[in-house]
C-alpha cells in the first residue's frame, strides 16, 4: 500500500467514525465542507428527509475565499431561520 492510498485509507475510517455519531435535523442542520483544489462547498443537511436545506459554491481555496463562503453561507441560512447546526468535517483533521 502506498503512502498515498494509505492517507485516503485513514481520512475515509475517520469520516465513518464522525458521520455514525453525528446527524442533522431541520432545526438543527449538519454542515458539510468540502474542499477541491478549485473550490470551496458547504451545505447544511437534513439528514432526517436527506435534503439540502442550503448550498454555496465558493471559486478559490485560500483563507479569503473561505470566509467569504461562510459570510455567505451563514446570510442564507439566517434567512431560513437557522441558528445552529452541527459541523460534519468530512474526515478531515481538524485542529
Amino acid at each position: 500500500m502506498t503512502k498515498v492510498q494509505n492517507k485516503k485509507n485513514k481520512k475515509d475510517a475517520r469520516h465513518k467514525r464522525i458521520r455514525a455519531k453525528i446527524k442533522g435535523t431541520k432545526t438543527r442542520p449538519r454542515l458539510s465542507i468540502h474542499k477541491s483544489n478549485k473550490n470551496i462547498c458547504a451545505q447544511l443537511i437534513d439528514d432526517t428527509v436527506a435534503v439540502v436545506l442550503v448550498f454555496v459554491l465558493f471559486s478559490g481555496k485560500n483563507a479569503k475565499a473561505a470566509y467569504s463562503a461562510g459570510e455567505l453561507l451563514a446570510k442564507k441560512s439566517l434567512e431560513k431561520k437557522i441558528k445552529k447546526v452541527v459541523f460534519d468535517r468530512s474526515g478531515y483533521k481538524f485542529h
